[in-house]
């Protein structure tokens, strides 16, 4: 039934395959409404599944056996705050996380290794590698987040949401057979539907899968099906839910005091300052662990132990800490001890550093916004009743802090500043955001939180041939290709196959079946596998590959030559645009050769070297023929 299931997708899917990527076409649009359909989906059900995961494990190992639990946010349940030293046996902390921490581990290093740590830099990294993601990633990061973020770890649901959701869109993209190019865009599209469901932010999230994989760029192409996904995702996880914002907010938030910038100018500093030593404060302790001599899944519950240790004097540095920022937005800031809001956002930083840089399991994401969160709340405590002029309320401190901190060290200022909007309810702090989101960003500079974040698109291998060399992108594979010299049939035997092979001095060819269209490829390996007497025995399609790597004619050569390197082919057969025809007739054969040759044709013959317009760089004045993916086209 999945077999059938997958057969009729890829049916669905392939007369779209190779179509100009652009969404102003609607079959191309059609495709990824479809695809991202079905990322939003995997994205809800993987948020709810997440989501109750983490609450039957707080509730089990800090309910039950600790006797306490941390307070929630508004819009997730119970907001009583619970002094910690009544709780039944609050001196079983630090063994809970511990253990908590042990659990992970072995979950982790034994099953799957990749899913340590916050699983956004993955996702990241994976985008940019070309890699997929292996099946089991999803559920890995599950269990193990759930666990480390319910024994009391300090970490956050982004990046298991990303790495679930992701992992599914590398997974349908895997299954579909699509291009390396589209295969990116699903995985991009899975961590924006799963951040926006988790947080019922789905324009955040849909903004921050185009904009957190590059410090200074934007992936322009995950934008639409990731609005598409996140929006899917959203609706599926608040049916479940409730649709009320994660923070409830006091009413008349609104930026009305002009003066009232320069402490947004402050607190914007001091956010760019502590985001900065949050990312170093925690690839600090991550290089720490790595460098010690142990087995990798003991060293989570060694950071369990510090974390219980730590919460043992402070517990509003546990778990994901919603509820302690919920709290700062009112008047119950000032029922906090002074001293706890001045250690909070560091010892904050410590206890992520000990949960999730130790190899354990879960998001940095959500540790980050408590940290803005908190260090707004503390300006606005410093300066109550002192300074003039300041806001009745901390609730705009808190909430621009989260915005500046995060979105800073993040190198993601717009995506960030929405999905703190969505997730308080409240889009009237945006200008003063605005203000100490860029101060934070500039303070923040090249230092990020995200190590796999590549400057722009033109450093990522995603890109790397269209901007590295951009007269591929003008060519088409219509113009490098060549003809078919041999193809063979599947009734053949081998022997007669190495015959018409070695008679053209060719490695391989393409199998063609009764009515001409392709079914297969046979090579001089698949050849000499075979002993004489079984070559002259054995039929072509008995032996050969049935699972080829075809190419298109209207594909630029950019596309085409990644397609060949990263399935590490040096030729495939060309079939007719998908846009004119749906038939597997060959039409030619594309090699790495071929179009290196017209590439270098092209260079001496049909162009013209030009002085840049910019000091440094060179311009090329190249003809533009009829059979070019450029002709008629009054933009690029």
């Amino acid at each position: 039934m999945l077999s059938f299931l997958v057969r009729s997708l890829r049916q669905l899917i392939f007369p779209m395959h190779r179509l100009i990527r652009s969404f102003e076409s609607p079959r191309y649009l059609l495709k990824w409404v479809f695809i991202s359909t079905l990322i939003g989906i995997i994205a809800g059900i993987g948020a709810i599944a997440f989501y109750a995961a983490i609450h039957l494990a707080t509730g089990l190992f800090l309910g039950r056996i600790v006797g306490y639990l941390p307070p929630d946010p508004a819009g997730e349940g119970k907001s009583l705050v619970m002094p910690f030293w009544t709780a039944a046996r609050p001196w079983l902390l630090p063994i809970i996380t511990t253990v908590g921490g042990l659990i992970a581990g072995i979950i982790v290093f034994s099953l799957a290794p990749e899913a340590e740590g916050h699983g956004t830099d993955a996702a990241i990294a994976a985008f940019h590698q070309g890699k997929s993601v292996r099946a089991r990633i999803p559920l890995v990061k599950l269990v193990a987040s759930a666990i480390t973020i319910g024994t009391g770890g300090s970490a956050g649901r982004e990046g298991p949401a990303a790495q679930i959701s992701a992992g599914f869109g590398s997974i349908l993209a895997n299954l579909l057979h699509l291009d390396m190019q589209d295969r990116r865009i699903a995985l991009a599209t899975g961590i924006g539907a799963g951040i926006g469901a988790i947080f019922r932010a789905p324009l955040g999230g849909a903004i921050l899968a185009a904009e957190i994989l590059y410090k200074s760029d934007l992936e322009v192409e995950a934008l639409i099906p990731g609005l598409i996904s996140s929006i899917v995702g959203y609706s599926i996880f608040g049916a479940w839910s409730g649709w009320d914002p994660i923070f409830a907010t006091p009413a008349n938030l609104a930026f009305t005091s002009p003066p009232q910038l320069i402490y947004y100018v402050i607190l914007g500093i001091l956010c760019g300052l502590i985001g900065w030593l949050y990312a170093r404060g925690f690839y600090g302790s991550m290089h720490l662990f790595h460098r010690l001599h142990l087995p990798n899944w003991i060293k989570p519950a060694i950071g369990g132990l510090g974390v219980g240790l730590i919460g043992l004097v402070l517990p509003q540095a546990l778990g994901m800490g919603y509820g302690w920022v919920q709290l700062s937005m009112g008047s119950g800031l000032l029922s906090l001890p002074l001293w706890v809001i001045l250690l909070l956002p560091f010892a904050k930083i410590l206890t992520t550093g000990l949960s999730v840089g130790s190899g354990g399991s879960g998001g940095i994401f959500g540790p980050g916004m408590v940290i803005g969160g908190m260090t707004g709340a503390l300006l606005w405590r410093l300066g109550y009743h002192v300074v003039p002029g300041i806001p009745p309320t901390p609730a705009p401190f808190v909430i621009v802090g989260m915005m500046a901190l995060f979105g800073g060290i993040a190198h993601a200022p717009i995506a960030v500043m929405l999905m703190v909007a969505e997730m308080t309810g409240n889009l009237s702090l945006l200008a003063p955001a605005m203000i100490a989101v860029s101060l934070s960003y500039l303070i923040a500079g090249k230092n990020t939180i995200y190590t796999s974040q590549l400057e722009t698109r033109a450093d990522s291998p995603a890109h790397r041939l269209q901007f590295t060399f951009p007269l591929l992108s003008t060519l088409s594979v219509r113009q490098a290709m060549e003809p078919v010299l041999v193809h063979l049939r599947e009734t053949q035997t081998v022997a007669e196959a190495s015959e018409s092979l070695s008679s053209r001095n060719l490695r391989r060819a393409p199998v063609l079946d009764e009515q001409g269209e392709l079914i297969g490829v046979l090579t001089k390996t698949d050849i000499r596998r075979l002993s004489t007497s079984e070559q002259a025995e054995k039929r072509v399609g008995e032996e050969m590959s049935r699972r080829v790597v075809v190419i298109h004619a209207d594909e630029t050569l950019d596309e085409a030559l990644e397609e060949l390197t990263s399935n590490r082919l040096r030729w495939a057969p060309v079939l007719e645009a998908q846009a004119l025809s749906q038939n597997r007739h060959v039409i030619g054969v594309v090699s790495v050769a071929g179009m290196v040759r017209l590439y270098r044709e092209t260079l001496t013959k049909d162009s013209r070297r030009m002085p840049g317009f910019v000091e440094g760089t060179v311009t090329q004045e190249v003809e533009v023929k009829p059979e070019m993916p450029l002709a008629s086209r009054t933009e690029t």
